[in-house]
């Protein structure tokens, strides 16, 4: 039986204050240390349920933990790549092999942008940019909670969380402002790697 890995929380890769204006220390704080931490811990739990029931032939609350690893499973994955897809030096434009595909999928830059924000702004929970390989293309996805909306097979690139614990204490109700900051702060080297990964795996 191959050993699997046990849920961690991931260092984040910058320091709590350096996304600062556009997020605050205060809010990568409680987001990361407590949220996140969480998702991991809420997942580990569910699963050691599930193997403890296999071990035991009771299954009676299986169906609430496998409910539970999806959930917080999603949750730990995808505020993981949310860290990643986030840098000090961020902001910016595309640029490059992925530039180009996000040109030919959506029409232009602009045309992929719009339409991001759109989906951030109809999020329960998060906006993703995911290359779909059964299409062979880039969607904008919508996802509610974490786990509600994702289309299969497709991996996500761009992560952003648009629950209300991530812009709140920031910005109050007003999630638009929250989304056109976070485009000062995109990565777009971890999302050009992510997609090449995709690339990789797809060939």
């Amino acid at each position: 039986m191959s050993e699997h890995s046990h849920p961690e929380l991931p260092e984040l890769p910058y320091e709590y204050d350096a996304l600062e204006p556009h997020i605050s220390e205060q809010v990568v704080t409680w987001h990361h240390d407590t949220h996140h931490q969480g998702y991991v811990n809420g997942l580990e739990s569910a699963e050691a349920t599930l193997a403890e029931n296999r071990e035991e032939g009771d299954f009676g609350s299986s169906g609430s933990a496998i409910r539970n690893v999806t959930h917080n499973g999603c949750g730990h994955y995808l505020h993981t790549l949310f860290w990643e897809n986030m840098h000090p030096d961020g902001g910016g434009e595309p640029d490059g092999e992925l530039l180009d595909r996000i040109e030919e999928d959506f029409g232009s830059y602009e045309g992929w942008k719009g339409e991001f924000k759109a989906a951030a702004g109809a999020a329960g929970g998060w906006a993703l940019l995911v290359f779909d390989p059964v299409a062979n293309q880039l969607r904008n996805v919508v996802v509610d909670k974490h786990d509600q909306g994702a289309l299969w097979g497709a991996h996500p690139i761009l992560a952003l969380d648009v629950w209300e614990h991530s812009y709140y204490y920031d910005y109050g109700p007003d999630r638009g402002d929250f989304i056109d900051n976070f485009f000062e702060v995109v990565n777009w080297d971890s999302v050009a790697d992510e997609y090449q990964t995709c690339l990789d795996n797809f060939e």
